[in-house]
């Protein structure tokens, strides 16, 4: 197991970074929000879960423990894989989860991409005991945009999670300028709910 990677950056996609540890650059999927906090020639250390499977090796990069934590536990839910974790752990503070789940909340699941109404009863059934009440203490809901524009960066992580182009654009279209320094995950949100009501 891997538990985490440190190391310089690389490069940076829009679904992975690279990290440089000891002269091998390991590519680590990582969130939206993750990469946003990212830049080329920065130095990092991200927590990571290998996904091992016959054909690959599967390296997954996150901001924090809680994170990462999330992504595994929810894996252990019928039907959910890697890819739908990170979805996952892209559209929901580890709190928000918390309090969906807790209160038998299943249209904030449905958020997600790829989960309907009978998988989000399935999650909070299988994850009623595993993960614990609200801490309230959620971390900071991304970070600052770092190149490219934060309408860009939205639409990219859009198309990431599998909208087409067009829905991406209008999504973000819809999502008002924030005040001060843009907040990537929150305004990812804010299309990810304006896509759920069109």
């Amino acid at each position: 197991m891997i538990a985490h990677v440190r190391g310089t950056v690389a490069a940076l996609t829009l679904s992975s970074a690279v990290v440089e540890v000891g002269g091998v650059g390991l590519e680590l999927f990582c969130t939206p929000s993750t990469l946003a906090a990212l830049r080329t020639g920065m130095e990092a250390t991200l927590p990571t879960a290998l996904i091992v499977r016959e054909d690959s090796l599967t390296l997954f990069g996150f901001a924090s423990e809680e994170e990462k934590s999330i992504f595994e536990i929810v894996q252990t839910v019928q039907g959910v894989g890697p890819k739908l974790a990170q979805a996952i752990v892209a559209v929901l503070e580890p709190d928000t989860l918390r309090a969906a789940v807790a209160n038998d909340d299943a249209k904030t699941l449905t958020r997600v991409p790829g989960v309907g109404l009978k998988g989000a009863q399935r999650m909070i059934l299988e994850l009623k005991d595993r993960l614990g009440a609200p801490v309230g203490t959620a971390r900071a809901t991304g970070a600052p945009v770092m190149s490219a524009s934060w309408r860009d960066q939205v639409q990219e992580a859009l198309q990431g999670l599998g909208y087409n182009a067009k829905d991406a654009e209008r999504a973000v279209a819809g999502v008002p300028d924030p005040d001060g320094t843009p907040n990537v995950s929150a305004l990812l949100r804010a299309a990810l709910q304006g896509l759920s009501k069109a």
